[in-house]
């Protein structure tokens, strides 16, 4: 990925105090499928302060559909994620609605397509911007949940200089093919729609919307607390009301391009889906310098702890402790009022990552 010489003009130099919401403006990024993105933006949150060694830093990449303030939960003092220790900077992921996305990118003439963005430019983009607002070459840790997690590892791989430690929970080095399937199968219900005409969405799907929060309610958590009525502890008075209250309004605050967009990026998520491993997933991971943590959850259902276990003997430094939680996927983002087991598990194993 290259960016033209003007887009370095348009980074304006951050300070590096006080929490703050930021944009970085990328300029004409050249992506990796070789189209132009022009006038490409990255929103980020920062917390903490950055020392003058510049090496306490935490870069923390969002998840499918999430925004920052969807995952700075898990940034708070005396946990892992400590402000009064690190400079944590969380990353708005391309498509998420607040970085470039369908939702808020002009076009200059009707019927250019929103281009394809990979984590490969992602992770390239979110590099530029540590090193032109802060001056930071050297991350102390990537740390990433589901997508997030699968843009540490890509950090770990194409900049293996550049990276102490990643932590990769409920997440890969590639999307598996049963992880591709799911994807495939909330985004037809998004795009079943009347609305999906032509390969655009001509008014918002509202059908599509709830019905894809359905499909994904069955993938995000485990057959186990479906079967012990865990959706309780949220609240919800029965089954139907827990779908309705959570599921069909989850992705309807979205932008539905977006969803579709992130969704792409995900799906063709791979380490060596690039010229400096053409494809050798077994190549890209032997490269990792990286400490490696990886932290699947033993319920997932699309990140699975067979698909870590298959990568581990390929990292220098790796180390496999799948999260016990009958939450699936979401053990990963564990909130600390009804999944304390799951926040202290992740925060013990992430505090002793940073120790090393």
């Amino acid at each position: 990925m290259t960016a033209t010489p003007a887009a370095d003009a348009h980074a304006a130099r951050a300070d590096t105090g006080a929490s703050q919401v930021g944009v970085f403006q990328a300029g004409d990024v050249v992506l990796q499928s070789g189209r132009t993105f022009r006038n490409m933006f990255l929103v980020y949150k920062t917390f903490g302060t950055l020392n003058a060694e510049r090496s306490n830093v935490i870069l923390y990449p969002t998840s499918y559909s999430a925004q920052h303030t969807d995952i700075e939960h898990m940034v708070a003092e005396g946990g892992a994620l400590d402000p009064s220790k690190y400079f944590i900077v969380i990353a708005n992921l391309f498509g998420n609605g607040l970085s470039s996305s369908p939702s808020n990118t002009p076009w200059p003439d009707v019927g250019t397509r929103y281009p394809d963005v990979t984590y490969y430019d992602a992770v390239h983009v979110q590099r530029r911007m540590l090193a032109e607002l802060w001056g930071i070459e050297r991350v102390a840790l990537v740390y990433g949940w589901s997508m997030g997690a699968m843009q540490a590892y890509h950090w770990a791989a194409l900049f293996p200089d550049a990276v102490d430690r990643i932590a990769v929970v409920c997440g890969a080095a590639r999307c598996a093919p049963h992880n591709r399937v799911f994807i495939e199968g909330a985004a037809h219900a998004l795009m079943a729609d009347p609305a999906w005409r032509d390969g655009a969405f001509t008014e918002r799907p509202v059908r599509g919307l709830r019905a894809m929060g359905r499909v994904y309610a069955g993938w995000a958590l485990s057959q186990t607390f479906y079967r012990d009525e865990m959706w309780r502890q949220l609240g919800a008075s029965s089954l139907e009301d827990y779908l309705v209250s959570n599921w069909e309004t989850t992705f309807a605050r979205r932008d539905p391009a977006d969803l579709l967009a992130q969704f792409r990026t995900w799906q063709t998520g791979d380490i060596s889906a690039n010229a400096l491993y053409g494809g050798d997933l077994k190549k890209a991971l032997g490269a990792i310098r990286a400490r490696v943590l990886l932290m699947p959850g033993d319920h997932d259902l699309y990140f699975q702890v067979d698909d870590n276990r298959a990568e581990l003997p390929h990292l220098r430094h790796g180390d496999l402790q799948p999260i016990p939680s009958v939450w699936g996927h979401r053990a990963g983002n564990p909130s600390a009022v009804h999944q304390p087991e799951d926040r202290a598990f992740i925060e013990t194993r992430v505090k002793a990552l940073l120790a090393t």
